[in-house]
């Protein structure tokens, strides 16, 4: 069995205390030492720590704190991604002030008041003008990569209070819950056209 991942473009400390309460939630693992801001842990060093918990899923942690092109963050997302024991389910890409105008097409967004838009967010969780994007400091590489879902939300852990662990973390619990449930329809499906 691959260890199922989901990636979370963000890795200050509001957003670590906002992954680990979800992760908490639903019975996963929080990969603690992924937060940094940038991103300190290579992809070899997150690979060990993601096949060596039992949980399932496991919650990663990526940022590149605004790093020109492909920084650490991304780096390290890439080599987790391409590890052949790991299956990456989903991804959060999280909205910030970007002034290198990096930007990631997505599936779906929540905005801050938990609701679904087929339009951006940005970073306090308000929906954007743009149409299936989000803009954000490591999200560049999401498109390049081989991810069934992608949900766009405002900065985790805040969007004007509304994400506090203290509150639940509502919009980041959302969206994990929304990448495991086409998660299993996914699977489900799978086996369906297997069995016919």
């Amino acid at each position: 069995m691959k260890k199922r991942v989901i990636i979370i473009t963000d890795g200050d400390l509001y957003a670590l205390k906002a992954v680990q309460h979800v992760a908490e939630k639903i019975g996963g693992r929080c990969i603690s030492l992924s937060w940094g801001n940038p991103s300190r842990l290579t992809g070899e060093h997150l690979v060990s720590m993601i096949l060596s918990t039992p949980y399932d899923p496991v919650l990663v942690m990526f940022d590149d704190c605004g790093y020109r092109g492909e920084g650490p963050g991304e780096q390290a997302m890439r080599a987790v991604s391409n590890h052949s024991d790991i299956e990456i389910i989903g991804a959060i890409a999280v909205a910030s002030k970007t002034h290198l105008a990096e930007w990631t097409r997505v599936d779906v967004s929540i905005d801050r008041f938990g609701e679904l838009s087929e339009y951006g967010v940005d970073k306090s969780g308000l929906p954007d003008l743009e149409l299936g994007r989000i803009d954000g400091d490591t999200v560049y590489i999401l498109d390049q990569l081989d991810i069934p879902i992608t949900i766009g939300v405002g900065d985790i852990g805040k969007m004007a209070g509304r994400d506090t662990p203290e509150k639940g973390a509502p919009i980041t619990q959302k969206a994990v819950e929304l990448i495991l449930e086409r998660s299993r329809n996914y699977a489900s499906e799978k086996r369906k056209n297997t069995d016919s």
